[in-house]
């Protein structure tokens, strides 16, 4: 197994998470304790990797690069970031950081030559498709392609050989300067697929088991991970169903998005989540509160590699409001949650789920096996050899009683999930085998997590 097709991810935006100025006016700051404190608390709930992003100087929001040698001033200088992926490694926690090379930011240098120098710029073909019988709303006096519909985001060429090595350039330089172990590409679905061949070829260069995860959105995710381009991208299909599923009480979503991924992609493991930082988050979407809890278990125990985007352990909320990102990117202490550990459902939950992957390898090595499924009611395996964990899921307003045929012999079976408190919510719950089947019995909007004996 490869570090990343085990791991468990705890997803940061910094920029958010320390409150840093929303424009970047070059007064530096100094954050990383404070994020160091919370990739503590994600190592403490059984999460192995951080990924970390945007982290670079920037114009904004992150994602408007000035310079990508250079940790974004707001958060500290490379330093500290250099001390604290060591500190990461010595806990033996992985470490991935954005890359964000479909386009820059306007004070980019090389950008910045081009509104100098114009027609006589050196960097005119680093970037697409400039016009210099066009304009904008900079008054530029030239036009280009941009991210989005947004100028202040400028799309590099990725087909200029000098971009290239420039961007492979980048790649070595945050391996040999800072110790990273993977990169998680912005706009991925939007890269050329060359330029990602270019990426791919440079990550086997730098390190053993280099990861490249994309964002992609939509579409067949194999023209992405495969063993030319990418080794995973962010799941957004599941993330769909993972929460309409529940709302319209419907596991058939969910299931049938399970098998027509693994039918396109094999045994690449895609980058699972619930929300992060460009979407609403779980607990504002759902409909019923308490499906958090069976939503937690399909995260972990599913197929893919799991991915918690921070807070969202806690179950807060986090809406968009007039088309604005920032509210799902607060900024959070860590001190205001430091009893839900032990009261909290769903950080509880967490931590269970996360020691259970490291535990069991049947959750990370396991084939993935349908057992049971009706709109409310849903159980699947994780099956390694004659091994077989089974999660079984109801999200009805009522009990549920169901029978699971056994995927593989057992005559016992152990509860995986530990009760939070003595409610009925926990204690009605049983499993257990009978001949050839498990039979099942959950309470309301509930679910389970059960070792076959």
């Amino acid at each position: 197994m490869k570090w990343y097709d085990e791991a468990v991810f705890y997803h940061i935006y910094p920029l958010g998470l320390c409150g840093c100025a929303k424009e970047n006016t070059g007064v530096a700051e100094s954050h990383f304790d404070k994020i160091t404190e919370w990739v503590d608390h994600a190592y403490k709930i059984g999460c192995t990797a951080i990924y970390i992003g945007p982290l670079f100087e920037s114009v904004g929001h992150g994602y408007e690069t000035i310079d990508y040698k250079k940790v974004d001033c707001r958060l500290g200088t490379n330093e500290d970031f250099k001390e604290f992926v060591k500190h990461l490694h010595e806990k033996g926690m992985k470490v991935i950081v954005d890359g964000v090379f479909n386009h820059v930011g306007r004070k980019f240098f090389a950008f910045e030559d081009l509104l100098k120098n114009r027609e006589n710029s050196r960097y005119r073909d680093w970037f697409c498709n400039v016009n210099f019988g066009g304009n904008n709303e900079y008054n530029d006096g030239f036009s280009y392609d941009n991210w989005g519909g947004f100028n202040l985001l400028v799309k590099l060429n990725q087909k200029n050989p000098e971009v290239k090595e420039y961007i492979a350039d980048v790649i070595r330089f945050w391996v040999s300067e800072f110790d990273i172990d993977g990169i998680r590409l912005d706009a991925a679905d939007v890269l050329d697929f060359d330029f990602m061949k270019m990426l791919r070829s440079v990550a086997n260069e730098v390190k053993e088991d280099f990861w490249l995860m994309g964002e992609v959105i939509h579409g067949d995710y194999s023209r992405w991970v495969n063993d030319d381009t990418l080794h995973s991208v962010t799941n957004y299909e599941l993330h769909k169903g993972l929460y309409s599923g529940h709302n319209d009480h419907n596991y058939f979503e969910i299931a049938h998005s399970v098998k027509r991924l693994l039918d396109i992609c094999g045994d690449k493991r895609l980058y699972t989540f619930v929300d992060n930082h460009d979407v609403e988050r779980i607990y504002s979407k759902l409909n019923v509160k308490e499906h958090l809890y069976e939503v937690t278990i399909l995260l972990y125990t599913l197929y893919g590699i799991p991915s918690i985007y921070y807070g969202s352990e806690f179950a807060i909320d986090g809406k968009k409001e007039k088309g604005s990102d920032w509210n799902l990117r607060p900024c959070l202490e860590l001190s205001d949650y430091n009893d839900y550990y032990e009261n909290n459902e769903i950080t509880n939950l967490c931590m269970q789920l996360g020691a259970l992957k490291k535990e069991y390898p049947e959750l990370s090595e396991g084939k993935y096996k349908e057992l049971y499924l009706r709109n409310r009611q849903f159980a699947y395996g994780r099956i390694k050899d004659n091994d077989a964990i089974i999660a079984a899921l109801n999200n009805d307003d009522e009990a549920a009683a169901f029978d699971v045929p056994l995927p593989v012999a057992a005559t016992d079976v152990k509860m995986l999930i530990k009760p939070l408190s003595d409610d009925a919510r926990y204690t009605d719950i049983k499993a257990e085998v009978e001949g050839n089947m498990l039979h099942v019995e959950l309470p309301a909007n509930m679910g389970t997590v059960v070792k076959l004996l």
